[in-house]
């Protein structure tokens, strides 16, 4: 485990109200700190819906779900928030002077007054391909998400899936791959044009190769593999493999905020309307992944829940301060924070 990491505030989930929360932190001069499970920020909006019109955003009648993730990391770039992608929290402990260590399957450790829980429903987790016997893998040869690129240099990768985080890594690994398949039942892909046709570029020039079918079984032994073996329409196939990648989609679950002792309401956060606070003082809830009397699950409502939530949390920081509420069109001391005065 890696020294913690101080911060003043952790946000848990890089999805839209998690970013928000970011800006309406630092209008109050809270450091951040955000995780997410994922490779990049926006949660479900980047993830599930990238090009999909949202209409009920305050001031635009149309964005796509990336556009407004785009948006959202452009206005909370003056406070120079710190990413920690593809991990998640599994524990999180009050220590003797108030504050929170939290520790995520990364070995990463943070120390924090404040923590802000913005997963969304819960956290995004990797669908597990069905094939027998795949769990003796996980972890030493079979990966659902790209922590190291390192720990893929010179290994024989086998990557499975038609969406975006398929053909990403399939582009930014072969550089560095011994070999590399991309493996998808079909040969239409779900992911940006540009990246598909990359991947096109990159099996012409004799660097990856593509074969449409999918996994049949694995082959290794403790824990390491040594070859794919693929069922296609032409017959079966056998592809070494020393790193496998499947890329199946999403599914959310709680997670481990189910075992930190905090106040659920049919498995979602309660929290009050006041701070948007959890049952413990110092962790609040705010998205989705609350609940109490009038929730609306919108975005709009998180941005909102993020405001109020923002202000307690400094209050929760700095106690006694005395805290004058500022509006950004007409305050310099902000405008300056921005960078726009």
């Amino acid at each position: 485990m890696s020294n913690p990491i101080e911060t003043d505030v952790v946000i848990i989930g890089a999805g839209p109200v998690g970013l928000f929360a970011v800006f309406e932190l630092g209008l109050l001069d809270l450091k951040c700190h955000v995780i997410d499970i994922l490779d990049r920020p926006g949660g479900q909006c980047a993830e599930l819906y990238p090009e999909k019109p949202i209409y009920d955003i305050p001031g635009f009648p149309i964005v796509t779900g990336q556009g407004l993730v785009d948006n959202l990391m452009q206005q909370i770039a003056p406070f120079g928030p710190q990413f920690h992608f593809n991990q998640i929290v599994t524990t999180l402990k009050k220590q003797a002077d108030g504050r929170f260590l939290l520790t995520t399957d990364a070995d990463q450790a943070f120390l924090t007054k404040v923590v802000v829980i913005a997963a969304g429903g819960g956290s995004f987790q990797a669908k597990r391909p069905p094939v027998d016997g795949i769990e003796a893998y996980e972890g030493k040869s079979v990966f659902y998400a790209v922590r190291k690129m390192d720990d893929f240099r010179g290994q024989d990768v086998v990557i499975v899936g038609g969406g975006d985080s398929a053909l990403d890594w399939t582009i930014n690994l072969q550089p560095i791959a011994r070999s590399l398949t991309l493996v998808h039942r079909r040969p239409e892909f779900k992911a940006a044009p540009a990246s598909v046709n990359r991947m096109k570029e990159l099996v012409m020039e004799g660097k990856i190769n593509f074969m449409t079918g999918q996994i049949g079984r694995l082959e290794g032994a403790d824990g390491q593999l040594t070859a794919v073996h693929l069922t296609m329409q032409s017959g079966d196939a056998t592809v070494p493999a020393t790193r496998l990648l499947p890329f199946f989609g999403l599914t959310i679950k709680l997670g481990p905020v189910a075992d930190w002792g905090l106040q659920l309401n049919e498995n979602v956060l309660a929290v009050d309307t006041e701070k948007f606070q959890t049952s413990e003082p110092g962790i609040f809830a705010i998205g989705d992944i609350n609940s109490y009397p009038g929730k609306l699950k919108l975005i709009l409502s998180g941005f909102h829940e993020a405001a109020l939530m923002a202000q307690a949390a400094k209050h929760h920081v700095s106690p006694g301060e005395r805290i004058v509420f500022q509006y950004t069109t007409s305050s310099t001391k902000l405008q300056k924070k921005l960078g726009v005065a």
